[in-house]
Parts: C-alpha cells; sequence; structure tokens
C-alpha cells in the first residue's frame, strides 16, 4: 500500500518578520560536530584551505578555537569583503565573516565573527518591508558605514520559517538575470 502523504500545515501570512542587511559576498558555513569534528561549507559543498571559496576555510581554520565557540551545530553567514563581490570599500585583503542568525548572535558570539545588521521587527506588512529598503538605499550600508551601494535585504517570515530577499537594484530579475542591465 502507497504510504499516505498528509497536506502540510499552512503558516499564517501576517505574523512576525525579520528584516535583515543582504550582504553581497559568498555565502558560507562552520560546521562543528558532536565529536569536535570540524568543516567549513559554502552554499553547495564542503571546502577546504587547498579548494577554497575565497579564502573562507583558510581563514576558518586559522581561527577554529574562536568559531569553536559557536557549538555543535550548522552555522551559517556571509564571507564579504575586500576581493569579495561587492567589496564594500574594506581595505586590501579584509575580509569578514557575519552569521545570519540575527536573533541568536548579539555580543556574545565569537570575536572573529560578525552578524548581518539587523534592520526591523515586527508584524509582516510591505509598507515597511519597502521603508527598510528605502532607508537602505539611501543612508548606505549598515554593514559597512560609508559604503553607498548595499545589494538590499533578507525578510524572515518567522511562523513560515522561510526567507526571501529584496534587492535595491534589479530585484525582478534572477540571478544570472534577463535584463541586460543587471
Amino acid at each position: 500500500m502507497k504510504a499516505f502523504n498528509g497536506f502540510p500545515k499552512i503558516s499564517r501570512f501576517s505574523r512576525e518578520i525579520i528584516i535583515s542587511e543582504k550582504i553581497d559576498g559568498t555565502n558560507a558555513s562552520v560546521y562543528i560536530g558532536k565529536d569536535g569534528e570540524f568543516l567549513t561549507g559554502s552554499r553547495t559543498r564542503w571546502i577546504t584551505p587547498e579548494d577554497d571559496n575565497y579564502g573562507f576555510a583558510r581563514w576558518a581554520q586559522e581561527n577554529k578555537e574562536e568559531l569553536l565557540k559557536l557549538g555543535v551545530g550548522q552555522h551559517f553567514g556571509e564571507w564579504w569583503g575586500n576581493g569579495c563581490q561587492r567589496g564594500y570599500g574594506l581595505p586590501k585583503g579584509e575580509k569578514r565573516f557575519s552569521l545570519f542568525n540575527v536573533t541568536m548572535w548579539g555580543d556574545t558570539r565569537p570575536s572573529c565573527c560578525h552578524v548581518v545588521p539587523f534592520l526591523y521587527r515586527g508584524a509582516f506588512d510591505t509598507n515597511s518591508i519597502e521603508q527598510v529598503l528605502h532607508t537602505l538605499k539611501v543612508k548606505g550600508s549598515s554593514a559597512s558605514p560609508g559604503f553607498m551601494k548595499p545589494e538590499g535585504i533578507v525578510i524572515f517570515h518567522t511562523q513560515g520559517n522561510v526567507l526571501f530577499k529584496k534587492t535595491i537594484e534589479c530585484d525582478d530579475s534572477y540571478k544570472g538575470g534577463y535584463k541586460s542591465e543587471c
């Protein structure tokens, strides 16, 4: 007999969202196993200092003792800075690892880590989303003050446990774009 597949629970749309700055770098992660296993990853694969992604695996190995303070689990963030995508006006060779989970990581994070900037927390409201995006466009990056070409925002719908992104430029294009100007 075929296994029964139930219909999934539907999340309520009008619930809390958390908006953070979307930093244009490269996705990175640190995995710490219960047995002390330490791995580094990109968005799609495990990486090593010998098969790296913009130097993240090498940096993670150099900062391993501090990164172990993240605790057991897989910790995702953005690896960004000079020589990686927009660069954000950082000095030559400077890159940063900014953790994504803004509600978990505050001042108690490892000293070698940053957190993506928290911009809004409240009820889902498209006007609030547009206002946060407009403020970012006008005032520039919160991650790198003075950098006036931030990428956009990430919207986390807490009940649906789903992420959405909205970019300042070419938001209606997909990555790799179908518009020539993007």
